[in-house]
């Protein structure tokens, strides 16, 4: 079997193809010039583990129309103009005549990161060429990161283009993200090397079983049934940069998950679902099996954790070796349709993946999960899957002749794609065989907890820092006491977990802050807990879910219409009009500046001001028909109008006498409750 492996590799690194006169393409083109060697008058060479400068200009008419590499010195059609550096990436692949590459974005000084969107990606300074290595196809890759993308999960983004590199063509690539800590990638907390003492020891990082390539140093290695040892390796913060006890800590976090899965151990207090994101090692499982993946688990299988988080399984990355494509080049046929890539007694990975899989439990997820996908008109049906391969033929079809041109490495494009569709049809057949029932966790019953408040992008106020003002407010929607352990918000971007053993009351409402202590200090009152990261200013997705992953609310809120634009940093916040709407949808939600957690009773009573700030006058609507007795303080606390009163539940305040500046109003209702709310005098 070695001595096929090296044969067949042998040919892949000598079919180097022939060049060819590349002028124009219906995909993007990137053009990259390295610096010229002044002792040689040549570019420098790419070369691996060091960076070479040069230039890069990316082609391309956003409007659909084809790409031109005369359009190189057109800036109407540049997404991007500017500096870089590069060198080759990749293990096996690197060996191959056509390299992939790993490249920076630069200031004009070569010093700086050049943060920049290119193809409507997030903002950042680290991409990747990905050069397609070992298949025939072209598409393994690009496909099935888009999979786990559409199934809810990050997944690198890229785009397809045509690559020249010193004027030689180099053919298909796919431009891409890097796997890295980034609010638009992995968006966990930086770790800093200065951050040694819980709860900022807890996070974050990214984690990789992986093969030992380059000079990155394994950090342990964890063994699986079939013997093997798995290498991991720190990914971010880099091996050189972590410390002792950031090591120590994320090594136990993979170790205490590995002993609790092996003691079958599925406590939502102690046991495993007390320490993964469940979904996402169920997404991550769905996808490597359903492309059959020969590396995953044991090679390129990354993890991450944010701070006082749960570990999660992803991104996927390295899915060319899948969807039957193994035979073909390597001569090891193990991408079949019909086995468990976690006990095919080869690249089974740690324990833990197997343990998961044989819990009655979590494989009840996984099959509801799957059931889900697989469903008519959804991502993982066989008639969507081949319509996503069929509409990369279209894309391809021009730019595939070229590469099997150049490197000799495609053959029959057309056929390759043929074959992926009906090894498919294979695979989903077998996998509704085997992965079993799903009817016990089929319809779980959950807390009926509500966002009821979003404060995602409060004005600064004296003292402090708008991002310290931010908080949410939860609400119990229910006639009886629940039980909050084990339930958390499942999206990175902010994360947040109920301790054990605490408990929301009947119809009451807790506050998470940002920042507890200014929470405390701004609004008087005691914040139940602090979440870690930020809300995000402009649209952010809020799930929260049980320690099993089961959706008790959801909301997406963005900062333009149809959501009230107030709320964006105009000192206001996000408040659900009427608890028992749908609080997904925007037209129930209303922009409130009610000075937070003064009720008295749980008992709501409605009530608006408008306008607010206001030049003179007040209005006053509420549902309550009595005599509204109210006062009004300033920022200092101060009693400004006391004992004051409006008749039968609407009326208009005198503010006209009152100084330009922000009031508190303070209302007093026949239910024996209490509100307070902000006004602004200008």
């Amino acid at each position: 079997m070695k001595h096929i492996y090296l044969v067949a590799f042998l040919f892949l690194i000598l079919s180097a193809g022939v060049a060819q006169n590349f002028t124009d393409s219906n995909l993007p083109i990137v053009v990259i010039n390295t610096d010229i060697n002044q002792n040689t008058g040549q570019p420098y060479p790419i070369q691996d583990e060091i960076r070479v400068f040069g230039n890069m200009k990316i082609i391309y008419h956003t409007d659909g129309s084809r790409n031109y590499l005369t359009d190189q010195n057109n800036p109407q059609f540049l997404e991007y103009d500017g500096r870089m550096n590069i060198e080759i990436r990749g293990s096996s692949s690197a060996y191959l005549p056509k390299k992939p590459y790993g490249l920076t974005t630069l200031e004009e000084d070569d010093i700086t990161n050049n943060n920049v969107s290119i193809f409507d990606m997030p903002e950042e300074n680290d991409w990747v060429l990905n050069s397609l290595a070992f298949d025939p196809a072209l598409i393994r890759d690009y496909f099935s990161y888009t999979l786990a993308a559409r199934m809810g999960n990050y997944a690198p983004r890229g785009k397809f283009c045509e690559v020249v590199v010193n004027g030689e063509y180099l053919g298909l690539y796919v431009f891409m993200e890097k796997i890295k800590t980034d609010d638009g990638r992995v968006d966990i907390e930086e770790l800093l090397p200065d951050e040694n003492i819980l709860p900022e020891l807890s996070g974050g990082y990214i984690t990789k079983a992986d093969k030992t390539t380059g000079n990155d140093p394994v950090a342990w290695y964890m063994t699986g049934y079939n013997g093997e040892s798995v290498a991991f390796i720190h990914h971010d913060p880099k091996p050189t940069d972590i410390t002792s006890w950031q090591d120590n800590y994320i090594h136990q976090q993979f170790t205490n998950f590995q002993y609790l899965t092996t003691t079958n151990n599925e406590s939502i207090y102690t046991g495993f679902p007390s320490k993964i994101d469940i979904p996402s090692f169920v997404d991550y499982m769905l996808i490597a099996e359903l492309a059959s993946n020969v590396d995953t688990y044991t090679y390129s299988t990354f993890f991450h954790k944010d701070r006082n988080g749960k570990l999660r399984a992803g991104p996927v990355w390295d899915f060319n070796l899948t969807f039957g494509n193994d035979l073909f080049l390597w001569g090891f046929d193990r991408s079949h349709p019909d086995v468990w890539q976690f006990d095919n007694g080869d690249n089974m990975g740690p324990y833990f993946w197997k343990d998961l899989f044989d819990n009655n439990t979590y494989r009840c997820y996984l099959s509801k999960r799957w059931h889900e996908l697989n469903q008519t008109g959804e991502i993982f049906s066989y008639n969507m899957l081949a319509a996503n391969i069929d509409s990369l033929e279209l894309l391809l079809t021009e730019s595939s002749q070229r590469e099997q041109q150049r490197w000799g490495t495609v053959g029959n494009f057309s056929n390759n794609l043929d074959d992926i569709k009906i090894w498919l049809q294979y695979r989903i057949s077998w996998l509704n065989l085997h992965l079993g029932s799903f009817s016990g966790c089929e319809n779980v019953a959950v807390p009926p907890l509500v966002i009821t408040k979003i404060h995602y992008h409060p004005a600064n106020a004296a003292g402090f820092e708008d991002d310290d003002l931010e908080f949410i407010e939860i609400t119990n929607n229910g006639d009886a006491e629940v039980q909050l352990t084990g339930i958390y918000f499942r999206e990175l971007g902010f994360t947040y977990g109920f301790p054990n053993n605490s408990t929301l009351a009947a119809h009451q409402s807790i506050y998470l802050a940002s920042n507890a202590e200014v929470f405390e200090a701004y609004h008087g009152i005691e914040a139940f807990g602090a979440y870690s990261k930020h809300l995000s200013n402009k649209s952010d997705h809020m799930v929260l879910v049980d320690a099993w992953g089961n959706i008790i609310d959801e909301v997406r809120y963005t900062d333009s219409s149809p959501w009230p634009e107030e709320a964006d940093g105009d000192g206001f916040y996000l408040q659900l009009i009427d608890i028992n709407s749908d609080n997904s949808l925007a037209e129930n939600w209303e922009a409130s500046s009610e000075w937070v957690g003064i009720e008295t009773s749980p008992y709501k009573t409605d009530l608006h001001l408008f306008p607010n700030p206001t030049n003179e006058n007040i209005t006053v609507i509420t549902s309550d028909l009595g005599n509204l007795q109210y006062e009004i303080y300033d920022l200092t606390g101060r009693l400004i109008v006391p004992n004051s009163m409006i008749i039968g539940g609407k009326g208009q305040i005198d503010l006209e006498h009152l100084e330009s500046n922000t009031y508190f109003i303070r209302f007093f209702f026949t239910n024996s409750s209490i509100r307070m709310k902000k006004i602004v005098k200008l």
